[in-house]
């Protein structure tokens, strides 16, 4: 096995994916935290769309979450994907629905502008409306097992999770599947250790700093 080393930003929820991945499939690693608005000179050597995960295999970069993600788990027994092809396909396409509601969450907590923040709370109330239709059981979204797409869909729910701490915005009020998704998601040991003991802390002093309208939910 190669040596990893995960080039990282603590609150980045697509390096959270890598990590998650990392620990599911049991995989020895390093990580170097960098602040991506001043990064090391040798960063742009490494990361030719200038963003974090870079994950560095013996010393050669990949970068893209998914592409690290696919790799690390082609290069270790099992898979976090299922065998059926179309069902493999169906949770390709998820995840990317995934990356859209994880663009409109970022949007979400940094608009300063009141009409657009009721506007995207209602786009994200009705993607998840849309995933309750589409989700199982659970607890996971393909049953019992815990798979590729929930690392996906796990830092957007700690996003949320973490909003509701403050208020109840009313994003899953359609959707209780969902919730409860959520909630399994989080009591995941590989999702609770992706992240840095003072990630709370970070992201309160993040979302703060964008002086939006959910900034002012976190006194």
């Amino acid at each position: 096995m190669p040596h990893f080393k995960l080039i990282s930003f603590p609150l980045c929820p697509y390096v959270q994916r890598a990590m998650i991945v990392l620990k599911e499939k049991n995989i020895d690693f390093d990580v170097e935290y960098i602040n991506p608005m001043e990064p090391p000179p040798w960063f742009y050597d490494i990361s030719p769309l200038e963003k974090v995960p870079v994950l560095l295999v013996d010393d050669r970069p990949l970068f893209e979450s998914m592409v690290i993600c696919e790799y690390l788990d082609e290069v270790t027994p099992g898979s976090l994907y299922p065998e059926d092809p179309f069902e493999k396909a169906q949770n390709r396409a998820w995840i990317e629905f995934g990356n859209d509601i994880l663009g409109t969450t970022f949007e979400f907590f940094s608009t300063q502008d009141e009409k657009q923040f009721k506007h995207l709370s209602n786009v994200l109330a009705d993607r998840f409306e849309m995933l309750e239709e589409e989700f199982g059981h659970g607890p996971f979204f393909n049953g019992d097992r815990f798979m590729m797409i929930d690392a996906v869909y796990a830092p957007i729910f700690r996003y949320h999770k973490f909003f509701l701490n403050y208020k109840d915005h009313g994003l899953c009020a359609d959707a209780e599947k969902i919730g409860k998704w959520g909630d399994a998601l989080l009591q995941r040991l590989s999702v609770q250790n992706a992240i840095p003991e003072d990630y709370n802390e970070r992201l309160i002093r993040f979302i703060k700093s964008k002086e939006s309208i959910i900034s002012k939910t976190l006194d």
